[in-house]
């Protein structure tokens, strides 16, 4: 305990030394809006201990993590059959070609890439009859914080800069792989996006990845065992777009990352690992938030192969 607590300190303070070395995400209006220096870290053991530093409290939009548990839902509903609408391969592309699309037919590559994570949305709205209310009442269960919700001004601001993901949909829905109307489920793709939690309500949220599909809140089966092993080897191939290799090369853990700053990372039966800092490198993803969880793998000797 006092070996993870100190190396919280010390990344927290290695990690605001590289301040102004990204840039928040500006394609968003309202993500533009966000003080850049930040950064939050918390680590959530398979015990249930929780550690954290810095602006723990902070609460941020998670974006493209929210494709994760999007994906969960959808394979509780369809199982294996959902692979007939998306891949299960890295995309080595930017996470919203259209160009890829194209060339492939309509079937998104992966489900963390845009068009993957829309085509997977449309999925869980062909077979949930209110998908918002299910999956904010999903998110609130898992976290143990009631009053989780999404940023409006943040949706508004996404679902108003739609044109690129309305465009990603309408190809594909002209491959016949996308059932529902397009602005209904962007609609809800951009209240996902904007869910707000800060690290620990991230962390316990996802807290079944890292301990074979059971939530460490509701101590409930989330997903399967083996769905959940899948989920996890998804992400370490695919959770961080095409820096997915880079990642999986200098940490070695399952990942997911998001345009509003923040990464989550699994060690099995280990640790549900956290980090947040706004300011982004030309992927997309967390400065601050790759230099945290590569010290933590480095000083944790976390070594999956």
């Amino acid at each position: 305990m006092d070996q993870i607590t100190s190396l919280l300190n010390t990344i927290n303070s290695e990690c605001r030394s590289l301040f102004g070395q990204g840039q928040v995400a500006n394609y968003i209006p309202e993500l533009a809006k966000i003080k850049p220096q930040q950064f939050a870290m918390a680590v959530l053991t398979v015990d249930g201990e929780i550690y954290t530093t810095g602006d723990a409290k902070t609460r941020f939009s998670i974006q493209s993590i929210s494709k994760v548990l999007t994906l969960s839902l959808a394979l509780q509903r369809y199982g294996e059959s959902l692979w007939q609408r998306v891949g299960k391969e890295p995309s080595g592309t930017a996470f919203n070609s259209l160009i890829q699309l194209e060339m492939e037919n309509g079937v998104p590559r992966n489900p963390f890439i845009n068009a993957g994570a829309l085509a997977v949305c449309d999925a869980l709205q062909s077979r949930v009859s209110a998908p918002l209310h299910h999956y904010l009442e999903t998110v609130r269960q898992l976290s143990g914080n009631s009053k989780i919700n999404f940023n409006k001004s943040v949706s508004k601001s996404e679902f108003k800069h739609r044109f690129r993901n309305a465009a990603m949909a309408n190809l594909m829905k002209s491959f016949n792989n996308f059932d529902n109307d397009v602005d209904a489920v962007l609609s809800n793709y951009c209240k996902y996006c904007a869910i707000e939690m800060n690290v620990v309500e991230l962390a316990k949220t996802f807290s079944f990845l890292a301990n074979k599909g059971v939530s460490q809140t509701t101590k409930e089966t989330f997903i399967s065992r083996k769905q959940n092993s899948q989920m996890n080897s998804l992400m370490f191939t695919s959770g961080l777009y095409d820096a997915a290799g880079d990642f999986a090369y200098r940490i070695g853990m399952p990942g997911k990352s998001g345009v509003g700053g923040a990464i989550l990372a699994v060690v099995p039966e280990r640790y549900t690992v956290v980090v947040w800092s706004p300011e982004l490198n030309q992927y997309g993803n967390s400065v601050a938030g790759l230099h945290a969880l590569e010290l933590f793998a480095k000083e944790m000797e976390i070594q999956l192969f």
